[in-house]
């Protein structure tokens, strides 16, 4: 969606999707958003609700069934086993998502990791095309007044679905909150450095990458891998190679960057922000 400011201003039930890498502020903004009339739906808290919501379970209950007391429990239904996924923590996603490595380390074995990432990625373009629907629900069911749709640093992979991105844009107003500072793209790296999470990839990329950290570190297959070594090596690329698919987004919509946002506090900065995104494009 495209606005002149005027025509921002009487837009009485706004929409917003944020997008950016993980890291930029954009689960803290809705937060922020929604103690102001503001509908927060999280993209992952979504996926991890309703689209892996059995396979994350079926995976806890595989590791669970190997404990011979709670494999016990678990075949005479004694106790039953439910995630508990926050729109602030969707933990179990991460978990369902893995690393890949050696298994001893925590890692997940190669084809298993495909399947995974082939799952989280399936789930994400539901709960994209879910939006219109909540959009509704916010409203009539809630009554909220507006909505912010949280989605994942992932939604740059799906360009090669433009469905989805085409049903964003008819419906939202797509806020890309970029990184533009040096110090800054270099604090969000060594953060996710310090404390690797598991991320989704681009089959093609992944291959590619795969294949170059094999050779430096003399491996022969990815079950050798060091998990945490290898998210730490190839997060830095992940987030460059993002960068221009952010910005084949981002002229659907505007731009921010993330240090405008962080100096928001409300929803009078945040609606201000937006003006001047506009005035600016």
């Amino acid at each position: 969606m495209k606005f002149s400011i005027d025509e921002f201003r009487r837009w009485s039930h706004k929409k917003v999707t944020l997008i950016g890498m993980s890291g930029v502020g954009k689960t803290h903004l809705a937060s922020m958003l929604r103690q102001h009339d503001w509908f927060h739906y999280a993209g992952d808290y979504r996926i991890g609700t309703r689209y892996l919501d059995e396979p994350i379970l079926d995976m806890i209950k595989t590791q669970a069934m190997q404990v011979p007391f709670l494999r016990n429990l678990l075949r005479n239904d004694w106790i039953y086993i439910r995630n508990n996924i926050k729109i602030n923590d969707p933990g179990p996603v991460l978990s369902f998502v893995g690393k890949l490595g050696n298994p001893d380390l925590g890692g997940v074995e190669l084809s298993d990791f495909h399947r995974r990432q082939a799952a989280y990625r399936e789930g994400e373009i539901k709960a994209m095309y879910d939006v219109p629907s909540f959009i509704e629900k916010a409203r009539k069911i809630y009554g909220y007044q507006h909505f912010v749709n949280d989605v994942g640093g992932s939604l740059c992979e799906l360009l090669d679905e433009p469905e989805v991105i085409d049903l964003l844009d008819k419906h939202t107003l797509m806020l890309y909150i970029r990184v533009t500072d040096q110090d800054e793209e270099d604090a969000l790296i060594r953060r996710a450095q310090e404390a690797p999470k598991p991320l989704y990839y681009r089959r093609e990329f992944l291959e590619t990458q795969l294949n170059e950290y094999l050779s430096i570190n003399d491996l022969e297959y990815a079950a050798q891998i060091d998990p945490d070594d290898f998210t730490r090596w190839i997060f830095p690329r992940l987030f460059q190679s993002r960068i221009p698919r952010y910005d084949i987004l981002a002229r659907r919509g505007y731009i921010v960057t993330s240090k405008e946002v962080a100096a928001v506090r409300d929803e009078k900065d945040f609606l201000a922000l937006l003006e001047t995104a506009i005035a600016r494009n």
